[in-house]
């Protein structure tokens, strides 16, 4: 890629991918969910929003948030290819467990060039989603999202396909694997407890499957396909 995008800052990257996550849900980014999502404060978010608006990157409506233009878009998807192909090969060809590959492609995706990346895809097979169930845009800047749902949105009797799970939370990501929730798994919800109280969920496994119970938190983490019987 040549031209001004193909010179773009790490922090730069950074804040067009927070902005193309919180705009998946179909509204414009506020000032306060990017810091949220960044860990910033909430003025280095305003300076960086005009500088991103300046580059032609972002539109910003005071008080209404920003979206992404079509180069913004562009951008942020190439981040999270060069990202989730890091992913697949640290897990696949280096044998990184699923819970650490992130942080480490967080360090890598900046300098990693587009040949490399190319490479790494090539050898893969040309993977289509990380081990964490999320999406790689192609090379042309193209993506699927698929509309999912939240575990804890299901109820009781509903049967499910694990698609996609939050990937920054190591911890909660091997707690997950223990429990035989991963991209892939087929889970019944057993019960809910009132109140926020416990899910009590049926994974398949290998073995038969196993009753387990997670909250109702983390499984706001989980993003799952409903099955019909």
């Amino acid at each position: 890629m040549s031209g001004p995008l193909a010179t773009l800052s790490g922090p730069v990257e950074d804040y067009l991918k927070a902005i193309y996550d919180l705009e998946r849900v179909g509204e414009p980014a506020t000032t306060n969910d990017i810091a949220l999502q960044l860990r910033v404060s909430a003025a280095s978010v305003s300076g960086m929003v005009r500088r991103l608006a300046d580059q032609g990157l972002i539109t910003h409506e005071p008080y209404r948030g920003v979206r992404l233009t079509s180069d913004g878009r562009h951008a942020a998807l190439r981040t999270l290819r060069r990202h989730r192909i890091l992913e697949c090969y640290l897990t696949e060809v280096l044998g990184y467990p699923w819970d650490r590959v992130h942080d480490e492609a967080e360090r890598l995706e900046h300098a990693a060039s587009e040949e490399l990346i190319e490479r790494m895809a090539a050898a893969l097979g040309d993977p289509v989603q990380d081990p964490h169930g999320a999406p790689i845009p192609t090379r042309d800047g193209r993506v699927e999202e698929s509309t999912l749902r939240s575990l804890a949105e299901m109820g009781q009797g509903d049967r499910v396909r694990v698609r996609r799970m939050q990937d920054e939370d190591a911890e909660r990501l091997r707690y997950l694997a223990e429990l035989g929730i991963r991209p892939g798994a087929l889970v019944r919800v057993l019960d809910k407890a009132p109140f926020d109280g416990p899910i009590t969920l049926w994974v398949d496994d290998a073995a038969g499957g196993a009753t387990r119970a997670i909250g109702v938190a983390l499984a706001d983490q989980v993003f799952v396909e409903p099955l019909s019987d």
